[in-house]
């Protein structure tokens, strides 16, 4: 099969689709490689890295889009990309439709098999590409919620592990998951004083034996959140439905119950945000202030650790691709159910639930297409 990355262009975002060692795996199973030249540049991987371990360069992204049969990459197309996308090429990457219907629209038209990291589900439920990022994530999420809390950011001027004789700060989270965890580790292990939030009992269990004893786990409904927010400094929205719209879990009318200078970080903000006044950000320009609520709503929020964030994504997303170039996207999917799972649009067509339920659009089965 021939592979191409193309060189990111969502911005701020340093990742890429695959690392050298990425490249020599399907070189050795021979399979072509075509890379856009400094596509890994932002995570610390020359043009002369991917040329030694077997990959063809090439100049521009329109030269990786012409000649590929597998795209690989890390965010989904952007609008520049859309007319370069033929039909029938299979797009491996995430994609997020339930939370923006002009890329749903753009891939239907372009007739592309789209094939999404986040809905790639094993049969226990767990989201093996989507894990890595939810971890990077999560874990910068207490990072960053830790940097706006300081008064030169508008935040309420809380070092979040305190000092003796002065209290931490009070962590917030909502979300069991694997961006929640993380988010909780960091702080507890930053010295907060953190509260987790989860519908799952079972999951609440299991959290209350793994974490240190400063996280608290407390079951989610709207009296608990409502009363939290009230004296809490740093809350993390962390919730997703695979493939879906994220539930608002935090109201407009709820800002009014928080203090002055509270941050709130929604790493939902891709599916949604599960904060009702989050809207998506960048790198550049990473927050915004509503009735004095300092909101980070960064949507590639691993994009800025690229060099961890790519070795990881790559190694959670390569045995997956490999099987795509070497049996064909149909045959690995008919054959691999959880990788059956990521498939969101096929020429032309939904084909997962939880995109078609987002617009109320025609939902088709996807055997049809494997058969």
């Amino acid at each position: 099969m021939i592979i191409g990355v193309p060189k990111e262009i969502k911005t701020n975002e340093n990742r890429v689709g695959i690392t050298p060692a990425g490249v020599m795996e399907f070189v050795k199973r021979g399979h072509k490689v075509y890379i856009q030249i400094s596509a890994g540049e932002g995570s610390g991987f020359s043009d002369e890295d991917y040329v030694a371990a077997g990959a063809t360069l090439l100049a521009t992204i329109e030269d990786v889009y012409d000649i590929a049969e597998m795209i690989l990459k890390v965010k989904e197309p952007i609008a520049s990309e859309y007319p370069l996308i033929k039909k029938d090429q299979l797009l491996f990457t995430y994609f997020h439709f339930a939370s923006y219907r002009p890329l749903l629209d753009a891939m239907l038209e372009r007739g592309a098999v789209c094939l999404a990291y986040e809905t790639v589900e094993l049969p226990n439920r767990a989201l093996p590409l989507l894990i890595p990022m939810s971890e990077v994530a999560g874990r910068m999420a207490t990072q960053e919620g830790a940097k706006y809390l300081e008064k030169p950011q508008k935040g309420r001027g809380i070092l979040l592990g305190g000092v003796p004789g002065v209290p931490p700060a009070k962590v917030m989270i909502l979300g069991g998951g694997i961006v929640g965890t993380q988010a909780a580790k960091m702080a507890a292990g930053m010295g907060a004083n953190v509260t987790i939030l989860d519908i799952n009992l079972d999951r609440l269990r299991h959290l209350e034996d793994i974490l240190p004893p400063n996280v608290t786990t407390m079951y989610s409904n709207e009296f608990t959140i409502r009363r939290l927010i009230t004296n809490h400094d740093l809350i993390v929205g962390a919730v997703l439905i695979p493939g879906a719209k994220a539930p608002n879990l935090i109201s407009r009318d709820m800002l009014k119950l928080m203090r002055p200078g509270t941050v709130l970080v929604d790493v939902a903000v891709d599916q949604g945000g599960c904060i009702e006044t989050c809207r998506p950000t960048t790198h550049d320009d990473p927050t915004f202030i509503i009735d004095d609520v300092v909101h980070y709503c960064v949507a590639n929020m691993p994009g800025a650790v690229p060099f961890t964030s790519t070795i990881a994504l790559t190694n959670a997303t390569l045995p997956y691709a490999l099987q795509l170039a070497n049996k064909g996207w149909k045959q690995a999917c008919a054959e691999n159910e959880p990788l059956k799972k990521g498939l969101n649009v096929v020429e032309g067509k939904i084909v997962y639930k939880g995109v078609s339920d987002a617009f109320d659009l025609e939902l088709h089965d996807v055997d049809s297409f494997l058969a």
